[in-house]
């Protein structure tokens, strides 16, 4: 079945339906569907009941284009950025993939989403710096004529104590982490205005800027600004084009490094309320929603497990005082 053509069918969201995967996929690539012609994962096809004519949001649907154009920043390192871009792949997006220094890497990803999905672009540059984002932005409308999504993704971070950050430290995170996701947000927010279609961009802060933890004063200020931008922006570009809208992801632990010591995971663990460490699948899954829902915009959504609402101290669980 045909995109155009699922874009005009209807589910009903039961208890059934609501184990589906919000994305479209065709029947000839094998797997279990429901009967609107929406992937199920793990839930046989029984379960699924059509009663209520409700809309399914999905990408094609969203942008009026059967394959959407994503950019991505910071996606060829191994990191959530690079997850978020296979996954807007495998909902049918071109992907313009986004690297400074890992730029090889990129181009071995772009390889194989082309190989699997649909056409994948690498564009490099250092996102704080204006001239080099222009170009970006520019190659990528030459290339794909429109850009529907902008996720931006590219960060630093490293651990330092409060005594050695100094002020060209401190300009040299929000310069990447705030500038850059500022600039890149503004000249993708100013082609989307043009697009009747306007578009969708999810920038990336972090679950802690509401909990802040020791040796990063210089990183979390950065990306509470992002929090900010987020909103200022929404107002900023939905002001110029109705359909164009900001919001932004709060991931919590999802992508522990391979050198975290088992105990130390197990006492992260132990300190989410859901129980477990997250995957950046599941801030993929966020960026989808963000993306697909046209009455969202202006959030800033904890993507945490509940760890920016919850302390392992026993203050929640009846150790408090008043």
């Amino acid at each position: 079945m045909s995109l155009p053509a699922l874009a005009d069918r209807r589910l009903s969201l039961d208890a059934g339906c609501a184990l589906c995967v919000a994305g479209w996929s065709d029947r000839s690539t094998g797997g279990n569907f429901g009967r609107c012609g929406v992937a199920l994962i793990g839930v046989p096809e029984s379960l699924c009941g059509v009663s209520k004519n409700v809309a399914v949001p999905h990408l094609q649907k969203t942008f009026a284009c059967d394959h959407p154009v994503a950019l991505v920043t910071g996606s060829g390192a191994p990191r959530v950025g690079r997850v978020i871009a296979e996954h807007l792949a495998s909902l049918g997006c071109r992907i313009v993939l986004h690297a400074n220094s890992s730029t090889a890497e990129a181009q071995q990803i772009a390889a194989r989403l082309r190989e699997r999905y649909q056409e994948a672009l690498v564009v490099s540059g250092d996102v704080q710096e204006s001239e080099a984002v222009d170009a970006m932005v520019k190659q990528a409308t030459d290339t794909f004529g429109r850009i529907d999504i902008l996720v931006n993704s590219a960060a630093i971070w490293s651990p330092l104590p409060l005594e050695q950050v100094t002020a060209e430290e401190l300009r040299r995170y929000f310069d990447v982490n705030a500038v850059g996701s500022f600039l890149m947000a503004k000249a993708v927010g100013l082609v989307m205005v043009r697009q009747s279609s306007g578009g969708a961009i999810v920038n990336i802060s972090d679950w802690a800027t509401t909990r802040p933890y020791l040796d990063h004063a210089a990183y979390f200020p950065s990306k509470g600004a992002v929090e900010a931008m987020t909103r200022s922006l929404a107002v900023e570009l939905g002001r110029r084009n109705h359909r164009v809208r900001v919001n932004c992801i709060q991931p919590g632990p999802v992508l522990l490094g391979a050198d975290v010591e088992d105990d130390k995971r197990e006492r992260i663990t132990s300190s989410m309320l859901v129980g477990r460490i997250g995957t950046p699948e599941q801030v993929a899954h966020a960026a989808q929603f963000l993306c697909e829902n046209e009455f969202v915009t202006g959030v800033v959504l904890p993507v945490d497990g509940g760890r920016s609402i919850y302390a392992d101290d026993g203050l929640q669980d009846g150790l408090n005082t008043g």
